[in-house]
């Protein structure tokens, strides 16, 4: 028979346990086969298509006249896709020759919706006049619908300083202006600051599928780097980046850039690519003692989620990182904190990442932000905090937006004791959103390593 102090130390006991940050993450883990339900194909194109009709339907008017625009054309071309086609338009595949979005602001409240296609789809119609002239037709269609409308300015994604605001063609640009003729060549302007503006504000009704895409992301990296994939001695790094590819392609979603995985080891110099820590060779044997770290997204109804962990493969005989190990990764979420404490509503990335710094320095944390806009793409539009651009200047980016998506992207390094005095860097990347009262997660952050055995 227990005494009721034995209880009681018993639930004390119970309670640390399921505090602490190793056995919740081990909770995490143990859960980690229950992927987050997703939406099945039909049913993300629905979705897609009610945030595509608020957008065209409350949004861009307002935009356009913001930005002084009367027309925008958006010019989709076979096997080169504007990456802001699938955005202003239903995302389906769009194979003709040449097809235009065509977007006038008539006055009022009425924007003029035109498709000028080769293919109609059904879907298209419910957004667009669709127009589906024969092909020795179309350059007299695409002059007449300018000319009845005679706009001052006509914005084309061109002159920007991103990939996302520079998709027309030099041969596409070519035909607009000999369609056109001089007079309304003279009238094109860069489409650049509506697009980054467009594909920089969130929809409310995004943010609990994009958390979706965040836990599936989450909950990969997490069975990534556990006993499920890893076997210390026998596992490579290939085997882990294959790994990944085949989950995120098993549950029918795509990657937007291959994951990367590094490797710190004691007594061993980790290489450099720029300032950054190398990519560990699919080849390298992972070991016993290795400090890892995974660098991965998916893509998701057409957003794209970023995240970097941290892992450490525990020796024989131990059941926990060394504390200098512990100490590390607790200055990177000391740096996360005061970037936290920067990012406010309208605040500008140059002023977030002078601010940041110098908390830093005050501490004696040797820092490394590179944080970036997420959402549309992993590198989306939209604010950044960033070493590489730390003051005024070009390229000229948009403050912090309530209700858009940051990646928080940095490092620390710090010598480890255990190590000999030998310095690791802890990277993360964490995606949060800005709230009229700052950041918020997610998910939870990391804050202890993921441990494999």
């Amino acid at each position: 028979m227990r005494t009721l102090k034995q209880y009681q130390f018993l639930l004390i006991y119970l309670f640390l346990i399921l505090t602490s940050s190793t056995a919740v993450f081990a909770q995490v883990r143990k859960n980690a086969q229950s992927l987050p339900k997703l939406l099945s194909v039909r049913e993300q194109q629905a979705v897609r298509e009610a945030w595509l009709r608020k957008r065209l339907d409350t949004m861009l008017l307002p935009m356009m006249r913001q930005q002084k625009i009367e027309m925008w054309i958006v010019t989709n071309e076979e096997f080169h896709a504007d990456p802001v086609t699938e955005y202003i338009a239903p995302p389906l595949p769009y194979n003709g020759r040449r097809d235009f979005f065509i977007f006038a602001d008539r006055g009022g409240d009425k924007l003029d919706r035109l498709a000028l296609v080769r293919y109609p789809e059904e879907a298209l119609k419910r957004f667009f006049e669709v127009l589906n002239p024969p092909g020795r037709d179309i350059t007299a269609t695409l002059r007449r619908i300018v000319e009845e409308r005679k706009p001052k300015t006509i914005a084309l994604n061109m002159g920007g300083t991103r990939g996302a605001t520079n998709g027309l063609t030099h041969d596409a640009y070519k035909y607009l202006s000999e369609t056109l003729g001089p007079d309304y060549t003279s009238r094109f302007v860069s489409a650049a600051p509506l697009i980054v503006e467009y594909m920089d504000t969130r929809l409310p009704e995004e943010l609990e599928h994009y958390r979706t895409a965040v836990e599936l992301t989450e909950i990969l990296t997490l069975r990534a780097f556990s006993n499920e994939v890893i076997t210390p001695g026998k596992t490579t790094v290939g085997d882990v980046r294959w790994w990944f590819l085949q989950q995120v392609n098993n549950a029918g979603l795509s990657v937007w850039f291959q994951p990367d995985l590094r490797i710190q080891r004691q007594n061993q110099a980790t290489g450099k690519t720029q300032q950054f820590l190398s990519v560990a060779p699919e080849s390298d044997v992972i070991q016993r003692g290795d400090v890892i770290h995974i660098d991965c997204g998916l893509n998701y109804l057409g957003l794209s989620t970023d995240w970097q962990k941290m892992g450490y493969v525990l020796r024989e005989g131990e059941k926990d990182a060394p504390e200098g190990l512990k100490k590390a990764l607790t200055n990177t979420n000391r740096l996360q904190d005061a970037l936290f404490a920067h990012i406010k509503p309208g605040a500008k990335g140059f002023e977030v990442y002078d601010a940041t710094m110098n908390d830093m320095k005050q501490v004696g944390i040797e820092a490394m932000i590179y944080s970036h806009s997420v959402g549309n793409q992993g590198h989306a539009l939209g604010a950044s905090v960033d070493f590489r651009r730390p003051t005024a200047g070009a390229p000229v980016e948009p403050p912090f937006r309530e209700g858009s998506y940051t990646s928080i992207e940095l490092n620390t390094t710090t010598a480890v004791p255990e190590w000999g005095g030998q310095k690791v860097t802890i990277m993360m990347e964490d995606d949060a959103y800005l709230t009229r009262d700052g950041m918020k997660w997610f998910r939870p952050r990391q804050t202890a390593f993921y441990l494999i055995k």
